[in-house]
């Protein structure tokens, strides 16, 4: 797809397409955001805010590109940075982050190893992000924030990077109901173990085409460019 004007940009963690990690993802959030369709499922009601974004685990939070830079300048790094990296493959399982239900990681060492690989990705491509303004960074800083998001929000312009990131799948929108929270726990218990481990093979550049519209997924980044494979 091509994107007119400055949209903004994010690098995303995307199971491999032919994987039945995507396909289930994106059934459950209701679209899918590499061809646009979306689907109909129990689970719609719950995935508003999720859908808008895809299925994916966030590596680089969305930003706009600095002067100068090109999508295919960015393009043309992330390919650079995908190409390092080597395929590995993780136990997830269905977790609570405050009033969201996510997959998270099942053990320590494969957190860090991620939170590892969200590090390079952001400075391998931080000199092409525009920074927010400064005011924009202060509006963002809420209640509950800790000293150290908040100096990260300072100085990357998103709090949950480096050693406050934590990679996550969000499978639901924030849900007061505590059932709810408990039956998609549920749910996802048994689908995560259908599933196995999830395909650690690539990453992928997403866009949103205009402030607002949903995000699609413009770039599949093979890792050691390799090519997707059924999990």
């Amino acid at each position: 797809m091509s994107a007119a004007g400055n949209p903004r940009v994010a690098l995303y963690y995307a199971p491999p397409a032919s994987s039945a990690w995507w396909r289930e993802g994106c059934e459950w959030l209701g679209r899918d955001p590499e061809n646009g369709l979306e689907t109909a499922t129990p689970a719609h009601e719950l995935t508003h805010a999720p859908r808008r974004y895809g299925w994916h685990a966030t590596l680089i939070a969305p930003f706009h590109t600095a002067p100068g830079v090109t999508l295919a300048d960015v393009l043309a790094c992330a390919r650079a940075w995908a190409s390092s990296v080597p395929r590995f493959e993780i136990r997830m399982q269905p977790a609570e982050m405050g009033r969201f239900v996510a997959l998270r990681p099942a053990e320590t060492g494969d957190d860090k190893t991620l939170r590892t690989l969200a590090a390079s990705a952001l400075n391998a491509l931080s000199a092409l992000r525009t920074m927010p303004s400064r005011t924009s960074i202060e509006r963002r800083i809420v209640d509950g924030m800790s000293a150290r998001q908040i100096e990260l929000l300072r100085e990357w312009g998103y709090p949950y990077v480096l050693d406050e990131y934590r990679f996550h799948m969000t499978l639901s929108d924030s849900l007061d109901d505590a059932n709810a929270r408990a039956s998609i726990m549920s749910d996802w218990r048994r689908r995560v173990d259908t599933l196995g481990p999830l395909p650690i093979h690539g990453a992928a550049l997403f866009i949103e085409p205009e402030p607002g519209a949903p995000f699609r997924l413009w770039q599949r980044l093979p890792f050691n460019n390799a090519q997707d494979v059924v999990a």
